[in-house]
């Protein structure tokens, strides 16, 4: 027979609408937040990078170093903003909203990279050990402490935590925070014990805390390319609200994907019990799916479940009419 094609009860020009508003609305604060900490981790990593090379500390250059990682995955997540808010095109139906996805697994990437070539080089200052300078080592990574502290209460504000670039953004400073800890005790050590191998040991630390953000991302970002079904979303619990609507017998070919965060899409096709309307039954679903399960995209095909069902096929009315 042919298909039916429905979407949302609720109408569906005016939820698009307000979906966009809505999303425009989503975009300007994790842009704020984004340029707020981009502007803040830049400038400062060029003050810890300075007192890497005067106190001769590992941990501090590869903080600095992990540092502009996270201004160049800022730079890369306001980008992938931009891009985001651009309109769909006749090729691009969905427009850009991937490049957001695209933008935090890159940043997973520049992670990676910077977790190996910090424990390269600590192996390095293992085995030659070198004459650091405490003091320049405890101040400046207390200031940058302080510094990753309110970067991560600028991206962290709000409903800015529910984009995934901010979350990836998020995950390099908190990771950041953790190595200021790390070269703060280093540098307390290396003053008041004379260990200058902690600074190399506080290093790994750094890299481990970079490697673990780095693979939370690569899995976040990896899971929405592959289009699995939502995270949070029970496909069993959704499958029961579709098939207990009123006027579905049966149903099949149920996906449910995730285009970005906070756009998730479903489609399903139903198959309608005998004398049921097609359209009143494809519009239930939608707007079963939205209260149930919060997701507005949704799109329905309702078909006949035989030969005998009261619907007739769009062929045979198209035979009928062709007749003298």
């Amino acid at each position: 027979m042919g298909a039916h094609h429905d979407h949302h009860h609720h109408d569906h020009d005016h939820a698009h609408d307000h979906g966009h508003d809505h999303a425009a609305e989503m975009r300007s604060a994790p842009a704020r937040a984004l340029g707020i900490a981009f502007a803040l981790t830049a400038t400062f990593m060029i003050v810890e990078a300075v007192g890497g090379v005067v106190s001769n500390s590992l941990a501090l250059l590869s903080d600095a170093g992990h540092m502009l990682s996270d201004a160049g995955a800022l730079a890369l997540a306001l980008a992938a903003q931009r891009m985001a808010e651009r309109p769909r095109t006749r090729e691009r139906t969905f427009g850009f909203r991937r490049a957001e996805t695209l933008a935090a697994l890159a940043n997973a990437a520049a992670l990676a990279a910077s977790a190996v070539l910090v424990v390269v080089e600590a192996m390095r200052r293992f085995a030659t050990p070198q004459p650091i300078e405490g003091g320049w080592m405890l101040v400046v990574a207390t200031v940058g402490l302080a510094v990753n502290l309110v970067c991560a209460w600028v991206l962290s504000r709000g409903r800015t935590t529910a984009n995934v670039n901010v979350r990836a953004a998020l995950a390099h400073v908190l990771a950041d925070a953790a190595g200021s800890v790390a070269a703060m005790a280093a540098g307390a050590a290396v003053i008041w014990l004379g260990w200058t191998w902690a600074d190399a040991a506080s290093s790994l630390l750094i890299a481990i805390l970079i490697a673990i953000a780095s693979w939370r991302l690569v899995r976040a970002a990896t899971r929405v390319l592959m289009e699995a079904a939502p995270a949070g979303l029970d496909v069993h619990a959704l499958e029961r609200t579709i098939r207990e609507t009123r006027g579905v017998a049966d149903m099949h070919d149920l996906h449910a994907w995730r285009i970005e965060e906070g756009f998730d899409a479903v489609t399903v096709h139903v198959v309608l019990v005998p004398g049921a309307h097609g359209v009143e039954v494809a519009s239930e679903v939608s707007s079963r799916i939205h209260e149930v399960h919060g997701i507005q995209h949704v799109t329905v095909q309702p078909e006949a479940p035989s030969r005998e069902s009261e619907l007739v096929p769009v062929s045979a009315l198209t035979r009928r009419a062709s007749k003298p």
